[in-house]
Order: structure tokens, then sequence, then C-alpha cells
């Protein structure tokens, strides 16, 4: 499904507007996730063919690589430390963390990724479909 989104930081210095194709929307479970969140899981949408461009604070716009990982990176406002989209071209899309929406969401989340290193107090009640590792294609 195509979408238009738009999303800020925390403290608004930063802004942005996609477009491109929804591939999903996951809550990941990975320690990764869990301590860049710092909680349970981070909520991501999986966007491809996507049209990205930011309408204010690029220049701000700081990321961390963990050394040892092949795609992971964090890419955060310099200013408040929020998490802000990015690029994946191994998987040829953006990773947009659900929570810079300024807008709703196109969909709601689908599945429970990695829950093989979920933390045991995270959100264990919910009837999403769980993935021990990414979800099958």
């Amino acid at each position: 499904m195509k979408t238009s989104l738009h999303g800020s930081c925390l403290c608004g210095s930063m802004k942005y507007r996609l477009e491109g194709h929804s591939q999903g929307f996951y809550h990941c479970h990975c320690q990764r996730c869990r301590k860049l969140s710092g909680t349970g899981h981070a909520s991501n949408l999986l966007i491809r063919e996507a049209h990205f461009e930011w309408l204010q604070g690029a220049n701000l716009l700081r990321s961390y690589k963990v050394p040892e990982a092949k795609r992971f990176r964090n890419d955060f406002c310099s200013q408040c430390g929020s998490p802000m989209p990015r690029y994946v071209p191994e998987r040829e899309a953006v990773v947009l963390p659900a929570g810079s929406l300024d807008c709703d969401a196109p969909e709601i989340p689908h599945s429970r990724i990695f829950m093989d290193s979920a933390a045991p107090w995270s959100c264990q009640d919910d009837t999403l479909p769980r993935f021990a590792e990414y979800e099958p294609r």
C-alpha cells in the first residue's frame, strides 16, 4: 500500500516527509531495539521504494552503527536524542520509528519479531503473531 507520512523529533527541530510502499509494521524485541528504545521493544514501519525528504533540521542528524552489526544503526536528533528514520540500503527501505510520526500510521502492527530475545516482562499478553527472528517472507 502506498502511503504518505510526516513526522518530527521530540524537540521539533527535525521534520521529515516520506512517501512509499508500506511493507509492514513490527514490534521488534531484539536486544538492540530494546536498548535503543529503553523499553521492551521498538515499533517500526518498513517503507520500500521510499521517497524521503528532510523538511527541517537535516544537519542535526547523527548516527551510531553498532560495529559488529550488519544492518543495525541508530539515526537520531543530536539535540533531543529522538530516533529518526534511517535508510537501510541492504533492504532498499526506510525503517521508520513509529513514535516519530506526527500523523496516524497507515496500519496497525501485525507481528512481534525477535521474540527469542524478548524480555520476560514485555508484551506477553496480546494476540499478535510472534516470530523467533524476522517474519518469513
